[in-house]
C-alpha cells in the first residue's frame, strides 16, 4: 500500500471517528439538556439518521445559548425592600379577594412562576393600531425630562421609523438619558439599518445578539420579541407593535398590519424597566440605575397587575405555565386573539377539556397569514381543536397581529407573545396580567367589533381539503417546534 492510500484510509477514519463523536457529544447533550421529550426525540432522530446535517443544525438552532443571571444584571435600585414588596403583595392580594376571590389561585400561580408580585393601582389604556399607539408614544418622548428606554423588535427606516428617530435625537439632543434596543434579526427588515442611523446621532443604541450573518430570517431563533417603551421610568407602552409604516393603517401602506398596544401607568411600570433593564445590561455591560430610571411610582388606576417576561433562560416556560393555570381556572369564557396559533399538545388538550366541560373557547386568527409554512402547520392542527368543541373564527384582511387572551371578562393578559412555540419556548418575550373587569370590558368590545367580519371555521371545513393540500398541512405541522 503506497503512502497515499495510506493517507487516504487515515482520513476516512479520522473523519468517521470524528462524525461518531460528534453524534454521542450531541446526542448526550441532548438527552441531559433538553426538557422537552418530543422535542428530543425529534432532534435525536435528525442527528442519528443525518448525522452531519443533524448535528450542524442542532448546534446551531437547537440550543438554548443564553445563560444569564438575572440578578446579577439587575441594578439595585430596582429591587424593592422586602418590607415594601410584601406590603404591596399584600395590597394586591387584598384587592383580588376583594374583587375577584375565585382568581385568588390563579395569582398566587403567577407569584410562584414570575417572583414577582402583583402590583395595585395601574392602569392600562388600549391603543387601536400605529395610528392611535404612535402618537401617543411620540408625545411621551417628546415630553421625557430624564429618561426614554425603547426596545423593539422591528425598527423600519422608513415614514413611522424616522418619526421615532427623530423624536428620540430630540430628546438625546436636550439631555435626556436615551437607550435604544434593536433585535439582531429584526434590524434587518429595512436599509439603512436603524441602528446606524441612530448611532450617527450618538444616541446609545445596542443590538441584541446580532447575527453574524446578514439575512433577514423569520425562523431564525432566540430573538428579543419584547416591545418596550418607558419614559422617565414612569410612563409605558407595550403589547404588539413594532415601529413600521405597516401599522399606520390610515395611510393605505402596502402591507397594512392591524394591532393592538397599551398606554401602561402605575407600580407595574417598573417591571417593564426592569425587563428592558435586564435585556439592555446583557447586551451592553450597561447597569442602568439611579430615580432617571426607578422613581417612586403611585397608584393611578384600579388595575391589579404584573409584568411577566418569559425566555430561554431563568424565565423559560413562564408563559406557557400561566397561560394553562388561567385556562384551568375559566368557567365561562375565553377568547384568544393571535396572529401565530400553533399550541402544543399540552395547550390543546387544556382548550379541548374546558371546551367539552362548556366554557366557551373562541380563537381568532387572521384570515391570510403573513408566514405561509405556520398557517399550513396551524391548519393541520385545526382539525383536533375544533372536534374538542373550541372554536375557530378567521379575520379578514388586513393582516391581524393583535395578541390578547381573556378569561371570564376578569383576567386580560396582553403583551408580545405569540401562541406558537417561537413565543413561548425561544423568544424573549413580555406580557402583562391583568385583572381589571373595565379594562376585559374594553378588550372585549374590540374582539366583538373583529367577530362581526370574521368567518367560522368547521371541523367539516378542514376534513373537506383536498389531499396534497392535508399532506402540505401535515408535513408542515412536524416543523411546528422550530416555524
Amino acid at each position: 500500500m503506497d503512502l497515499s492510500h495510506l493517507l487516504s484510509d487515515l482520513w476516512i477514519i479520522s473523519f468517521i471517528g470524528l462524525q461518531v463523536a460528534a453524534v454521542m457529544l450531541t446526542t448526550t447533550h441532548l438527552v441531559l439538556s433538553n426538557r422537552d421529550v418530543p422535542s428530543t426525540v425529534g432532534w435525536t432522530g435528525l442527528v442519528l439518521l443525518t448525522p452531519l446535517v443533524g448535528v450542524a443544525l442542532y448546534w446551531v438552532f437547537g440550543i438554548n445559548r443564553i445563560k444569564r443571571k438575572a440578578h446579577r444584571l439587575r441594578p439595585e435600585t430596582s429591587i424593592q425592600s422586602d418590607e415594601a414588596s410584601v406590603r404591596a403583595e399584600q395590597r394586591a392580594h387584598r384587592l383580588l379577594e376583594r374583587r375577584f376571590p375565585r382568581l385568588i389561585p390563579l395569582g398566587h400561580l403567577g407569584d410562584e412562576l414570575t417572583l414577582s408580585v402583583l402590583e395595585a393601582g395601574n392602569r392600562l389604556t388600549p391603543l387601536v393600531n400605529g395610528d392611535a399607539a404612535y402618537p401617543e408614544m411620540l408625545a411621551a418622548i417628546d415630553a421625557a425630562q430624564r429618561s426614554v428606554a425603547l426596545s423593539t423588535y422591528i425598527f423600519d427606516n422608513d415614514v413611522a421609523g424616522q418619526r421615532f428617530i427623530a423624536a428620540l435625537q430630540r430628546a438625546h439632543q436636550r439631555g435626556v438619558q436615551v437607550r435604544v434596543l434593536i433585535d439582531g434579526v429584526g434590524q434587518w427588515y429595512s436599509r439603512p439599518h436603524t441602528p446606524k442611523v441612530l448611532r450617527q446621532f450618538g444616541i446609545p443604541t445596542g443590538v441584541f445578539l446580532e447575527s453574524a450573518l446578514p439575512i433577514r430570517n423569520p425562523y431564525v431563533n432566540l430573538r428579543n420579541h419584547r416591545k418596550i417603551l418607558v419614559v422617565d421610568g414612569r410612563l409605558g407602552f407595550t403589547g404588539g407593535l413594532n415601529l413600521r409604516e405597516g401599522c399606520l393603517l390610515e395611510r393605505n401602506p402596502p402591507h397594512p398590519v392591524q394591532d393592538l398596544h397599551f398606554k401602561v401607568e402605575g407600580p407595574v411600570v417598573r417591571g417593564l424597566v426592569d425587563a428592558f433593564g435586564l435585556d439592555w445590561a446583557f447586551t451592553t455591560g450597561e447597569r442602568l440605575g439611579c430615580d432617571a430610571w426607578y422613581p417612586v411610582l403611585e397608584p393611578v388606576g384600579d388595575s391589579i397587575a404584573r409584568c411577566v417576561p418569559d425566555g430561554p433562560d431563568e424565565d423559560f416556560d413562564v408563559l406557557r405555565r400561566l397561560i394553562l393555570g388561567a385556562l384551568g381556572h375559566a368557567q365561562r369564557r375565553v377568547r384568544i386573539v393571535t396572529p401565530y396559533f400553533l399550541p402544543d399538545q399540552t395547550l390543546i388538550t387544556a382548550l379541548n377539556v374546558i371546551a367539552m366541560s362548556g366554557v366557551e373557547v373562541q380563537i381568532l386568527v387572521p384570515q391570510r397569514n403573513n408566514l405561509r409554512f405556520v398557517q399550513w402547520a396551524a391548519e393541520a392542527q385545526a382539525e383536533q381543536i375544533l372536534e374538542g368543541r373550541s372554536r375557530i373564527f378567521v379575520t379578514p384582511p388586513p393582516f391581524d397581529h393583535s395578541k390578547l387572551m381573556l378569561v371570564d371578562d376578569a383576567w386580560c393578559f396582553v403583551g408580545s407573545a405569540n401562541w406558537d412555540p417561537r413565543s413561548l419556548r425561544l423568544n424573549f418575550e413580555l406580557n402583562i396580567e391583568c385583572y381589571d373587569s373595565a379594562l376585559a370590558q374594553q378588550l372585549n368590545a374590540l374582539i366583538d367589533e373583529k367577530l362581526a367580519s370574521a368567518i367560522e371555521i368547521r371541523a367539516d371545513d378542514m376534513r373537506a381539503r383536498t389531499l396534497p393540500i392535508r399532506l402540505r398541512d401535515g408535513f408542515a405541522r412536524l416543523l411546528t417546534p422550530y416555524l
